[in-house]
């Protein structure tokens, strides 16, 4: 089995090129959890974003920021921003595109931490490392003083979990790594376990979201 890193690599390279590429996170028995299209991380915007976008008023830190749509979009706004993701592939698309970010791991040394007035969890990132409320403590210690955290979130009824899963693209699965999902009427007792406060979630284009604070 390929590494997750090269699978997903090899799906945006696909994505790239325009055209639909299915991706599924399979759970150990090889049940599909979670069904994606990598072209809309390649897209210039989803439907959605710009309600996202719309709670960024100050420098914004795009967390697994993929090819950099979103720190793009920032950027026209004129909104500082930079994205940051373990993968080579994501952060050289998104320099090819004129993106700000840099190969960064969340949970090791980010820059200008303490800095952002807003972090990003778009695009179902709230799921990295497998644990959503040790994710949102790192993502909270990211931020200045009153800053915010906004996440995107699973629709009500789709499920919240943590657990191993192997990324299948191609009819090929990656080695096992650990995801989550944190269905919006759950968000409660994550952001308690973070010690965060959630100050709104809104829901725009079928897509769910949430913004916290400390």
């Amino acid at each position: 089995m390929k590494p997750a890193l090269a699978t997903y690599g090899a799906a945006l390279r696909q994505a790239a090129s325009g055209e639909a590429t299915p991706v599924d996170l399979l759970a150990p028995g090889g049940l599909s959890v979670v069904q994606m299209d990598a072209a809309h991380w390649c897209s210039d915007r989803r439907p959605g974003d710009e309600s996202l976008l719309d709670t960024c008023t100050g420098s914004t830190l795009d967390v697994g920021c993929g090819p950099g749509r979103l720190v793009i979009a920032l950027a026209q706004r004129g909104v500082p921003a930079l994205g940051i993701d373990i993968s080579g592939e994501a952060v050289a698309q998104a320099q090819h595109r004129g993106a700000a970010v840099r190969l960064c791991d969340v949970f090791s040394e980010v820059p200008d931490e303490g800095w952002w007035a807003h972090v990003l969890l778009a695009d179902g990132n709230i799921g990295i490392g497998g644990d959503p409320a040790a994710l949102l403590r790192r993502c909270a210690r990211l931020l200045r003083p009153r800053g915010t955290l906004v996440a995107e979130l699973g629709s009500p009824g789709s499920g919240t979990w943590r657990r191993p899963v192997r990324m299948r693209h191609n009819g090929k699965d990656s080695a096992p790594f650990w995801w989550a999902a944190v269905a919006a009427e759950d968000l409660c007792q994550v952001a308690e376990q973070a010690a965060l406060e959630i100050v709104a979630q809104w829901t725009a284009a079928g897509r769910w979201f949430a913004r916290l604070s400390t």
